[in-house]
């Protein structure tokens, strides 16, 4: 039987079955996967939060620890984890920015293989959906601009990125595989530029560094010459896609989620230092060795296939992620 719902003010159709669903969220504490756990919580889900804590936060779930139908296991997905009656595995786990990955990079590695074949292998056992999500870093360097989903990237596989680069193109190898032989319902979202509240402080992230030396007026540090650029996409939006790409029938096959509005990362600077009228200078730095050039997703498919959208605008999004990290600093 199939009932319409509406899902985060989008249209889908999927199963009914009134039953609420119990859904495993890896690297749930984390920036994304503690929205995604607060999202699918008040949709009356169960929601087993499984995190390491190695980037992630328990302050990112606090609110949620004490509810009835949200349970937290500190487990690294390296090491296999036994779960029985799971309907959906959103696996998140995995460092994601540059200096996480950069500390850890062996980690990193075997989070995208070892970590993704323990949780292919539990949705497999529980034959419940899977979504991996990947990244735009498969998509390196590009030579193709904007990057659709058939554009297979130029990524060096020996760089100091590459642990996370070809560690996400390997877990997208796996899923495709598990799919293959043994017919596993898989989800893979490659992900763009994405910020707003729960971010770290110091992951090192471009929107995060910026507002926080925007706030705290030091010196804003461009790499290069600032005129690099980046397509940046609210949390918020992602969520949507994320919950709605997961709710719907057939679609195994890597989407690229983000927003395709494209601004150089000087642009990017001058927006958070008006925002936040910060006194803040800009100070220049070497362009670290594989950053990419140029970034922006394609998101024809998304949009021929589905009713998302992006909804918030960079200026909404940036005021709301500021004023989160303000309340922070005040706390602190």
């Amino acid at each position: 039987m199939l009932l319409k719902l509406k899902i985060l003010d989008l249209t889908t159709w999927v199963l009914a079955d009134n039953k609420t669903k119990k859904i495993l969220i890896t690297g749930g504490a984390g920036f994304i996967g503690s929205h995604l756990c607060k999202t699918l919580i008040n949709e009356n889900h169960y929601i087993i939060c499984l995190d390491n804590l190695l980037t992630g936060s328990i302050n990112n779930i606090s609110e949620l620890m004490n509810h009835p139908n949200f349970e937290f296991v500190k487990h690294d997905i390296i090491e296999p984890y036994y779960r029985d009656g799971i309907n959906e595995i959103y696996n998140l786990a995995c460092p994601a920015s540059p200096i996480q990955y950069k500390k850890n990079p062996i980690k990193t590695i075997k989070t995208c293989t070892a970590g993704v074949i323990n949780m292919l292998g539990l949705a497999k056992k529980n034959n419940a959906k899977i979504l991996q999500a990947s990244t735009s870093e498969v998509y390196g360097n590009p030579k193709v601009h904007p990057q659709p989903e058939q554009y297979n990237g130029d990524v060096n596989p020996i760089g100091p990125r590459s642990c996370y680069d070809e560690g996400k193109r390997c877990s997208e190898t796996l899923f495709f595989e598990y799919k293959r032989e043994h017919n596993l319902d898989i989800r893979i979202i490659r992900i763009f530029n994405t910020y707003g509240p729960n971010m770290a402080v110091n992951d090192g992230r471009v929107v995060s560094n910026f507002i926080n030396q925007s706030i705290s007026k030091n010196n804003i540090t461009i790499y290069g010459e600032g005129l690099q650029t980046r397509s940046f996409m609210y949390i918020d939006d992602l969520i949507d896609a994320m919950v709605l790409i997961m709710g719907s029938k057939d679609l195994s096959y890597p989407i690229n989620v983000g927003n395709p509005l494209e601004i150089s990362i000087i642009d990017l600077a001058n927006k958070i230092l008006d925002i936040s009228k910060s006194t803040s200078k800009m100070i220049y730095e070497e362009l670290p060795k594989d950053d990419p050039v140029r970034r922006k997703p394609d998101i024809s498919k998304i949009k021929s296939l589905t009713t998302w959208r992006p909804k918030t605008s960079l200026d909404d999004g940036l005021k709301k992620t500021i004023s989160y990290f303000k309340h922070l600093n005040e706390k602190n």
